[in-house]
């Protein structure tokens, strides 16, 4: 098992120390959810942080040149199963970047990235995407799809947790004009339990009813919602 995120001792030192011990002695009562126990801590402490540390998003820029090469200028992606960051929530960012980091999501190309970020890096990432203008949700090519579509996130709720318009809070993702094939893929992942992350839980309860019509219209839906602000 990997020794735990660096994080843990800048923000509980002594919790940390006596997790790392365990892990170096090599006991097994370090079971599946101590970890997920300490990665909430772990995220609080990067999270909660930016009060104490107001971000930086001129420092949140300049990291950002890590990105580009996958998500895109001014955080819109051009490439297929990358997801746009400009104006996705502050705090969807953060976490997402504190799961990636401490190995609970998994990703060969964004691993060697955020090794690179220590806490202070993702408070500013975080700030920066979500200062940046969201991408405008492509023309309806398919209506009756999207009326569908509609019918799901209206029966499945999406608006109790995404907000009416998609557009997220807080640590809750901005779906609307995310690109189609992308949440194609987060939903299949949710699905199957592939994914994990935040709101994983309630994510998984939402997608395994769906069917995979269900999902191809949810996904077209709420990336051509054109109400998101």
């Amino acid at each position: 098992m990997a020794g735990l995120d660096p994080a843990i001792h800048d923000f509980f030192p002594c919790v940390g120390q006596d997790v790392d011990a365990r892990l170096k002695a090599g006991h097994d009562e370090m079971r599946e959810g101590e970890m997920r126990r300490i990665l909430v801590a772990v995220g609080i402490a990067v999270v909660c942080g930016s009060i104490a540390h107001a971000a930086d998003v001129a420092a949140g820029k300049e990291k950002a040149e890590l990105c580009i090469g996958c998500h895109g200028e001014n955080g819109i992606s051009q490439m297929e199963n990358i997801p746009s960051l400009a104006g996705q929530q502050d705090q969807f960012i953060q976490w997402q970047l504190v799961y990636f980091r401490a190995g609970s999501r998994k990703n060969e190309q964004m691993q060697p990235v955020v090794e690179q970020l220590d806490n202070e890096d993702i408070r500013n990432l975080g700030a920066y995407f979500a200062s940046l203008t969201p991408p405008k949700a492509p023309d309806d090519d398919n209506p009756d799809l999207s009326a569908k579509g509609k019918q799901a996130a209206v029966g499945r709720r999406c608006a109790s947790c995404h907000t009416d318009n998609f557009a997220g809070t807080k640590a809750v993702a901005r779906l609307t004009g995310q690109r189609e094939e992308y949440l194609l893929k987060a939903l299949r992942d949710y699905k199957s339990g592939q994914r994990v992350g935040g709101g994983q839980a309630a994510m998984a309860d939402v997608a395994y009813p769906l069917s995979e019509e269900e999902i191809e219209a949810l996904a077209h839906y709420l990336a051509h919602y054109a109400g998101g602000g």
